[in-house]
């Protein structure tokens, strides 16, 4: 238990060492004043969380109704697509969404087996694993299809777009340049964002608010003022709102899509470069790039209505045929609302409509105050350790406090080189491991004291005192570790940073309470060879 080989010292050495020096980026930025911690390296340092270095918070919810007639919209486009599709043509009448639910009649009654094939081509498909159909299919009056989403279909496709939503998040909030935001579902239907650092909640909320749903269509000219303002439209076509035609504008455009924002592979704040008003700069994929060339071409004299979240922003002329893949999007913009505008391109449209449902703003001083708080309470914690120890066990303490100093400079190397996140919790579970961090000493020290009233030498006293009560060490530390793994796995929030600080706590403190002071131990009686200790 006693035997150190030389290569081993300097292992133990160079390992904490490295440890301790990956810590000091982050130790000393808390210590020196900014203009000098500004000259710190960025990596590898901890992260602040929003209650230490302030932020905004936000609590979204999904509007699953608008996802369910977004899913009936398309659908009802997909059977008007396939009907249309393939030989014979099936012909249908107008395709009803009322009730929840969608009904066509067909034309010709002998075409139901066709056209029950077509529809379980497209909407008989299972809902994930649960192998119930996402739509039922019902043929009423010999001749009247009936289309109604089942619950397993609807809430498959809620856990789908929040699975997508909460990616789309997180990468339009990774365009602001954010640390170690934090991003998580919560529930079925609900995102969970936090945003150390970001004072402005508004500007958070303005662009996670944004569906960015974007979409080219035609305009429908043949529509007159008061079928416009009585919100009447001919067939195939739909009523918007327009957003540069003034208060109340509306504007009829023709229902399929042209070019959707799904083809874009670029988007970026410009500036007119007649007018030098902002704009959104944007870039169509290959295909996107053909379909809208084919489209100006075949259309040059008419108008085609750039969409936002249903509503028009713009609804230009085609002057000439626009090639390249290449356009731009104007509008009533500022230089923030199109660079958010294109952030929100860039990263996708969200499946689903997001609503803020709680908010909060931490400032920068109540971090401080926590952070100067925590400090101070770690301060005393190790102050009284270090005095009890030392009056308790002498030189034995003195190689256990020293343990306790190196293990709080290897926690928090270790959570720089894991990119943690230290909150309030996290310190109040940085404190407890630093009070619970000579255990370990404590049951050796005992135990090599209890050998040594029964007689036997130093060394012997010393490698039974490790040997034996290592064992007690291991089997707590196995139920403390247990305890923080179930807060990690179920907890959220403050307790999963409590967790994380308290299980990197127990293997360091193990590390240096046991292997540390048993080297240092060693080194000493190999050297002095001592006849007797007082512990």
């Amino acid at each position: 238990m006693l035997d150190f080989p030389r290569w081993k010292v300097w292992s133990i050495y160079a390992v904490l060492a490295a440890l301790v020096a990956l810590a000091m980026p982050s130790v000393l930025s808390g210590i020196l004043p900014s203009n000098l911690a500004a000259h710190l390296p960025a990596k590898p340092r901890i992260n602040l969380g929003l209650d230490l270095a302030g932020g905004s918070y936000l609590l979204l919810e999904a509007d699953t109704n608008d996802l369910a007639n977004s899913r009936l919209e398309t659908m009802r486009d997909q059977i008007a697509a396939e009907m249309k599709r393939g030989s014979p043509r099936i012909a249908i009448g107008d395709i009803s969404t009322r009730n929840g639910q969608l009904s066509f009649m067909l034309r010709d009654p002998s075409q139901v087996d066709a056209a029950r094939e077509r529809l379980l081509s497209i909407a008989g498909g299972g809902a994930g694993m649960t192998g119930q159909r996402e739509w039922d299919i019902q043929v009423v009056d010999s001749s009247r299809f009936v289309l109604k989403p089942t619950q397993a279909g609807l809430d498959e496709a809620i856990n789908t777009a929040m699975g997508d939503a909460t990616e789309v998040v997180r990468r339009r909030i990774d365009e602001l340049g954010t640390r170690e935001p934090t991003i998580v579902r919560q529930g079925t239907n609900r995102i969970l964002v936090q945003v150390p650092g970001l004072q402005n909640p508004q500007a958070l909320k303005d662009l996670l608010g944004k569906t960015a749903k974007l979409e080219f269509k035609m305009v429908e000219e043949n529509v007159s003022p008061a079928d416009l303002a009585a919100n009447r439209a001919p067939l195939g076509a739909q009523i918007l709102t327009y957003v540069d035609g003034g208060p109340n504008a509306r504007i009829a455009v023709k229902r399929s899509t042209v070019i959707s924002g799904d083809q874009l592979v670029d988007a970026t704040q410009g500036y007119d470069p007649q007018t030098n008003a902002p704009i959104v700069n944007f870039t169509f994929d290959g295909q996107g790039g053909r379909r809208f060339a084919k489209t100006t071409t075949d259309n040059v004299g008419k108008r085609f209505a750039i969409i936002l979240d249903n509503q028009v922003i713009s609804a230009p002329s085609i002057n000439t045929p626009i090639l390249g893949g290449r356009g731009y999007i104007q509008g009533n913009f500022t230089v923030d609302s199109a660079n958010q505008l294109a952030i929100a391109l860039r990263s996708g449209k969200l499946p689903v409509n997001l609503k803020v449902i709680e908010e909060s703003t931490v400032g920068p001083d109540l971090g401080a105050d926590s952070i100067r708080a925590g400090l101070l309470a770690s301060a005393i914690a190790v102050a009284l350790v270090v005095v009890f120890m030392l009056v308790t066990y002498g030189r034995f303490g003195v190689y256990a406090n020293l343990a306790v100093v190196i293990n709080v400079f290897v926690i928090v190397g270790v959570l720089a080189v894991l990119g943690g996140t230290l909150t309030l919790p996290g310190i109040a579970g940085f404190v407890l491991t630093i009070g619970t961090a000579v255990d370990a000493n404590v049951l050796i020290n005992e135990r090599i004291r209890e050998e040594r009233r029964r007689g036997r030498s130093v060394v012997q006293s010393v490698e039974l005192g490790y040997k034996e009560a290592s064992r007690t060490i291991f089997e707590a530390n196995v139920t403390h570790a247990i305890s923080g793994l179930i807060m990690l796995v179920l907890g959220s929030g403050p307790v999963k940073g409590f967790a994380v600080v308290l299980l990197i706590g127990i293997v360091t403190s193990v590390f240096t309470a046991v292997t540390f002071t048993r080297m240092l131990v060693a080194q000493w009686i190999r050297r002095t060879k001592p006849k007797t200790i007082n512990i």
